[in-house]
């Protein structure tokens, strides 16, 4: 069984309402509802909230089923493994595969959460597949403010050409496959037993400030239309 898990509070502080806030024409959070049934392989779409809200909301999208979460899991500080765990706990089946998604994931494909499971369930000896990204900017050649002038994080690598310098990789914030045992377990999530499934930089794109929000949605509405046209 493969259940999805969508962590969608409420009493978001920068971007007031932003689960179910109108991103190009539709909440938020539906993009990734419709994604996860889009990709055909979720026994139950699973919806960890606690605003009467956005569970509403998103059984009308088409999620399976809500989970309440209690309020000590509803605050600013809380992680997301402790609320998959929770969501884990409480959903009345026992699921061999979790997928946690992210709720203010607009970009995010099918494909790649069926590239993601495909990888897991084939590897015994692995315990998550997340979704990675490049660095639109090689990182070796950043520097830091140093009085009013700069000085290079690491002098060794700032004077080497782009195509010289080694290509690095950061968490997409999409999806993150997880046996349930390594979920419960709290296995770290950034290990060698943790497979990369790699987005295109243009499909990733963090929505964290109001300033993110409108680049997020100028970028949809080119990709839609690109992808319209095609």
């Amino acid at each position: 069984m493969n259940i999805a898990v969508i962590p969608a509070r409420g009493g978001s502080k920068r971007i007031k309402g932003k689960n179910i806030r109108a991103f190009a024409g539709q909440p938020l959070i539906g993009y990734s509802i419709r994604a996860a049934k889009q990709a055909n392989i979720f026994d139950a779409i699973v919806v960890s909230t606690d605003a009467e809200d956005i569970g509403e909301m998103a059984i009308s999208l088409g999620a399976t089923d809500i989970i309440w979460r209690p309020p000590e899991l509803a605050d600013d500080f809380t992680g997301t493994t402790p609320v998959v765990q929770h969501a884990i706990k409480t959903y009345p089946e026992n699921a061999e595969f979790v997928c946690c998604i992210y709720a203010t994931a607009p970009f995010l494909s099918a494909v790649y959460l069926n590239q993601g499971l495909e990888l897991l369930s084939q590897t015994a000896d692995m315990q998550y597949a997340f979704s990675v990204t490049t660095f639109d900017f090689p990182v070796q050649r950043a520097i830091r403010m140093n009085g009013r002038g700069v000085s290079p994080v690491d002098y060794a690598q700032i004077g080497k050409r782009s195509q010289d310098l080694e290509t690095l990789y950061h968490d997409a914030g999409q999806f993150y496959w997880g046996r349930r045992q390594a979920w419960l377990d709290h296995h770290p999530m950034f290990s060698p037993q943790s497979i990369p499934v790699v987005l295109p930089h243009y499909l990733v794109q963090d929505i964290d400030t109001e300033e993110d929000w409108i680049r997020a949605e100028l970028m949809y509405k080119a990709y839609k239309e690109h992808i319209d046209h095609d």
